[in-house]
């Protein structure tokens, strides 16, 4: 009986410490999910940590603008709710993933992450309709990939980690091979409407162009060796 008391009493200590740690959830979640889950909250506590200039271009309605990379994101975040949801979002998802692992280590319960940022927010049309352009039109980037040599489109951002380690070879091509193929960088941050109206949502992405047609493409990372290979 007392061997059974105390096996009894390990078991409930083992499962009320698992329950404690199950409650310290963190998921990443869809477009979707992400906005059915604000929508269902009452007064939802939306983190947005990208940059303020970011923050001012476009952001989810009601999130508040707390700067991963700046000084001050431990002390604004302590002003939050820790027992209430917590609905993060940066660019693509790189940031937001550190700002998530400190959060838990802060003691936040229960933390949502945007798969994808908000490229895949606005992707899936949840962004509010705006007749603003900003960048190059579609059409204008129809008339730049219609061309007699092949046409190589880069997407970038300035703050995007595999893009920066792409950056030198792709300038050092653009020269190289010239000749018999353009290669343009885009800026993704100065060419939102373009972003929107070509669906893309992965940041580094790269097309390639044969008489206007789209040959290949590629979201993420790819290497010199594999991007060169293409392009032959």
């Amino acid at each position: 009986m007392k061997f059974s008391s105390i096996f009894l009493l390990i078991i409930s200590f083992a499962f009320l410490s698992c329950n404690g740690q199950a409650s310290k959830e963190s998921q990443t979640i869809d477009a979707k999910a992400f906005s059915e889950k604000i929508a269902a909250t009452t007064n939802p506590q939306i983190l947005d940590v990208r940059t303020p200039a970011e923050f001012s271009s476009d952001h989810i309605d009601k999130a508040v603008n707390v700067d991963w990379l700046g000084d001050s994101f431990v002390a604004e975040t302590e002003k939050l709710d820790k027992t209430k949801p917590v609905y993060v979002y940066c660019k693509s998802g790189g940031r937001s993933q550190s700002a998530v692992a400190k959060l838990k280590e802060l003691g936040f319960t229960n933390v949502y992450q945007l798969q994808g940022g908000i490229l895949k927010w606005d992707a899936a049309g949840l962004s509010k309709p705006s007749n603003k352009i900003t960048g190059m039109t579609l059409q204008d980037y129809n008339k730049l990939v219609d061309s007699d040599k092949k046409v190589l489109v880069s997407f970038y951002a300035e703050w995007c980690a595999p893009c920066k380690k792409m950056t030198p070879y792709i300038t050092k091509m653009q020269t190289e091979l010239e000749d018999s193929v353009t290669i343009i960088r885009l800026d993704a941050d100065k060419n939102k409407t373009l972003m929107t109206e070509m669906k893309i949502s992965e940041l580094p992405t790269i097309l390639l162009y044969e008489k206007a047609a789209v040959k290949w493409r590629k979201s993420g990372f790819i290497s010199e060796g594999e991007l060169r290979e293409q392009i032959q």
